[in-house]
């Protein structure tokens, strides 16, 4: 499973996961949702407690990967596939123009 933390403004908002069946899961941070229950990242995704499940990347994050030259260059440059969106999302808009920003988190392959 892939994960990142959605930072607004550099507050911590949430997290997106892509689960190991190909799903993808935004979840807004218990915090965020109690401090900022208004400011919402995106219209479509109303800050709430439950959890927003797709089985296509959200359309408000396949927005922010890059198009055209930008995306032959970052594929190119981080050598992944131009499918692999979760990967472009965490490659490529780790410094969006916008409020919006995406971390991955390391995963621990300890055994």
């Amino acid at each position: 499973m892939r994960t990142a933390v959605i930072f607004y403004n550099d507050i911590k908002a949430g997290l997106l996961m892509e689960t190991d069946d190909g799903d993808y899961v935004f979840q807004y941070n218990d915090d965020y949702i109690d401090t900022y229950p208004e400011q919402f990242i995106t219209f479509s995704m109303p800050v709430r407690t439950e959890s927003y499940t797709d089985n296509r990347l959200f359309p408000f994050f396949e927005g922010l990967i890059p198009e055209g030259w930008l995306l032959n260059i970052a594929t190119k440059n981080w050598k992944l596939n131009s499918n692999d969106r979760m990967g472009l999302l965490m490659a490529s808009c780790q410094n969006c123009i916008g409020a919006v920003s995406v971390r991955p988190i390391k995963e621990n392959h300890e055994e």
